[in-house]
């Protein structure tokens, strides 16, 4: 039987998942490293708007994250998206940060474009 986690601890979890240091981790929800070590370290709770955020950053099954009930990631995962994952784990340390950065331009190229509408 496996033993039940807390929120904390799962969000350690996704964290470790995607391979993504405190830092850059808690950049993309807009943390800073340290209040995100605290949140791992079982120091400080992770309220609903942070599970919020790292749900809509990352995917993330909010039912999941919160009761450990379900998969980690939203079922309704686009095809396109797998695809990405499976060519970026064949990439070499330098070419993910690579792609990481023109990925970052894009979506900052894409908000700026909404915003103008």
């Amino acid at each position: 039987m496996e033993i039940d986690t807390t929120v904390n601890e799962r969000i350690l979890q996704v964290r470790q998942t995607f391979g993504y240091s405190q830092k850059k981790f808690a950049e993309g929800i807009k943390l800073s490293k340290s209040y995100l070590g605290e949140i791992e370290a079982n120091k400080r709770r992770a309220n609903d708007r942070i599970i919020q955020i790292i749900c809509l950053t990352y995917g993330v099954n909010e039912r999941w994250l919160k009761t450990s009930l379900g998969t980690m990631f939203d079922e309704t995962v686009d095809p396109r998206l797998e695809q990405v994952i499976h060519n970026f784990k064949k990439l070499d340390s330098l070419l993910k940060d690579h792609i990481l950065q023109q990925l970052d331009f894009l979506v900052h190229y894409s908000e700026i474009k909404r915003e103008d509408r």
